[in-house]
């Protein structure tokens, strides 16, 4: 057996803090720029960021930083690409050019070696914290009161929980906000229907489906007849002003809808530090729209309040603007009705601005539909306008469909409820347990159902790029094979069981040796693990992490087939069980950032 880390002896030294390898060879390439060009270098020059290679065939990572600069220069990019190449320090990669100038780098196998010894015996497997903590507000899931939650929220609910994971998890603070649809117009109809036609007994079985029969009751009973509304109206302006008995309603709507929800919430494992709903900022809303209006940045417009452009960006990015016909018309946000109602866009501004002075936010970060898109855009502009700075984020996301790629329903049209979901998830993978372990005890074998079935909702979202549409399917999202939470979790049994064939603990070796290209090719992918956690939550793109653990996965498979662990010895045993044990810690907490359990046995 060839030994390519004995052919290829150099000493590679691990620096630790927050030098990954793509950081480490960008620092390294802009040595060598300033070796190799000395004063001719452009002051305003920043060295790309290196890459992950797109082939890995021709090694593990690339720069494309000669044919950027090349023409600056007034050199051939080759040319200064084999310059660089030959000012590079070589301890770490080995360098080779591709194509019209690409600097490609592949890892040297004592350079990964290093980095998963090093992996061993951290907690946190190579991934630091970030050097400048921010405290981020996440808005996220906000479902209405005295409404169930449906199928639609599964976006929100877990994107946003896995950015609050990732984000606590690189230490920065983080508050988590469920800001609820607590306050509106449709409390009028609720508050009549309370009062009028209220079943006390369904409300004491299933209060959310009880208080959303009456909404839906009241409101086609509004329709038919034209001297409802406005009873219920009056109902609204009662409420609105105080009234004990209406208030007394409202807060027992609010109680009933929370439990319901609190139920959801604690089988997908999600906390949220606040629930400040719409009615928490009502008072700040009119004091709101007078500071607007007296700083000049709103005005009346047909009896409302509005805020435009202040030409502070081209038309074709600005949105208070719309082309229609070849022209630029204006779209304002609304701030205040001409009936003298407040809009949702008052309400983000007073919560914005609470979150502001209160959280002492640095980022606010809110985890809604795409659809939303162009209100969000005029919310965090009107904060420009007011002198407000932050990291505001809308972060979007598309739709749930079902396998006739329209909106995910029922058979009877109906939007399909959230719990219904989770439950049939549940049911569905215990009998994917009690088929692959139908001894496993009872009570152990509904915890592992539990964990499959909320595994495979949240893997099925995370897994997909949340900016586009995708397919709801049961086969596919509780399967054993493929892109699933079940793949993953069955991966992790797998690795696990080795250890239970071994005699006594597990102990992690001084040297790690590698030579086998399946070895070379598992230990490449787990520490690039540092890599991927920080570029998730920059990109907010938890399908990174899900794609990166799924390919880990597929690693270790092929590396389990190509090289025996048990029946190996010495050096050889001890750095395979090594791979093998790092393995089943990046599943484990990679999987844990997205709020997955996995389970020893499946």
């Amino acid at each position: 057996m060839r030994n390519i880390a004995l052919e290829n002896a150099r000493v590679c030294v691990y620096k630790g803090g927050d030098m990954t390898i793509p950081n480490e060879l960008t620092e390294q390439l802009g040595r060598a720029l300033k070796t190799v060009l000395g004063e001719t270098l452009p002051s305003d020059f920043t060295v790309p960021a290196v890459s992950v290679a797109q082939d890995l065939r021709f090694g593990d990572y690339q720069s494309n930083v000669a044919m950027m600069l090349a023409k600056r220069v007034g050199m051939n990019p080759r040319e200064l690409a084999t310059k660089l190449m030959e000012a590079m320090e070589d301890s770490l990669a080995a360098t080779e050019i591709a194509g019209p100038g690409f600097i490609n780098f592949r890892i040297r196998p004592e350079c990964l070696a290093a980095r998963a010894e090093k992996m061993l015996h951290d907690d946190r497997l190579g991934v630091d914290k970030v050097q400048q903590p921010k405290t981020i507000v996440i808005d996220f899931s906000a479902p209405n009161v005295a409404k169930p939650m449906h199928v639609g929220h599964i976006r929100s609910t877990i994107i946003g929980d896995t950015l609050a994971r990732l984000a606590r998890f690189l230490g920065h603070t983080v508050i988590s906000d469920n800001h609820i649809g607590d306050w509106g117009t449709q409390f009028g109809m609720i508050l009549w229907g309370w009062k009028n036609i209220l079943n006390q007994e369904e409300l004491e079985k299933n209060p959310i489906d009880a208080l959303l029969d009456v909404y839906k009751t009241v409101n086609l009973k509004c329709k038919e007849d034209e001297t409802l509304l406005p009873l219920c109206k009056a109902e609204l302006v009662k409420l609105q002003g105080g009234d004990e008995e209406n208030l007394a309603i409202w807060n027992k709507c609010i109680a009933v809808t929370k439990t319901g929800l609190q139920k959801i919430y604690d089988q997908l494992d999600i906390r949220f530090d606040y629930w400040l709903g719409e009615s928490a900022y009502n008072d700040a809303l009119a004091p709101l729209v007078d500071k607007l209006l007296a700083d000049g940045i709103a005005r009346e417009s047909d009896g409302a309040v509005c805020v435009f452009s202040d030409g502070y960006h081209k038309p074709q990015e600005d949105p208070f603007l719309v082309q229609k016909d070849g022209e630029w018309v204006p779209v304002p946000a609304i701030i205040r009705k001409a009936d003298g109602g407040f809009l949702y866009a008052t309400t983000d501004l007073a919560t914005l601005d609470y979150r502001t002075e209160n959280f002492k936010a640095d980022a606010i970060w809110y985890v809604v539909g795409a659809p939303q898109e162009k209100h969000f855009k005029q919310i965090f502009d009107i904060e420009r306008m007011r002198g407000v700075s932050g990291d505001f984020r809308h972060v979007a996301f598309g739709s749930i469909l079902g396998k006739d790629r329209r909106p995910f329903k029922t058979r009877s049209g109906d939007t399909v409820s959230l719990q219904d979901v989770i439950d049939e998830a549940i049911e569905r993978a215990t009998k994917v347990v009690e088929e692959k372990s139908p001894d496993m005890p009872e009570d152990e074998k509904a915890s592992v159902a539990k964990a499959v079935g909320v595994g495979a909702i949240k893997f099925a979202e995370l897994s997909q790029n949340r900016l586009s549409d995708y397919i709801f399917d049961w086969d596919k999202m509780l399967a054993l094979t493929g892109d699933t939470a079940p793949y993953l979790q069955n991966s992790y049994v797998r690795v696990r069981s080795i250890f239970r064939k071994i005699d006594g603990e597990f102990t992690a070796p001084e040297k790690l040796t590698l030579s086998e290209p399946a070895e070379l090719t598992l230990a490449r992918l787990l520490v690039r693990y540092a890599e991927v956690v920080p570029a998730t939550l920059d990109d907010c793109k938890p399908n990174l992490l899900a794609a990166y653990l799924y390919e880990l996965a597929k690693a270790f498979h092929s590396f389990y087939e190509a090289c025996p662990v048990l029946r190996s010895e010495g050096d050889t045993r001890a750095t395979r069980l090594a791979l093998c044990e790092l393995t089943s810690r990046v599943l484990k907490q990679g999987m844990g950032l997205f709020g997955i359990t996995m389970p020893d046995r499946m």
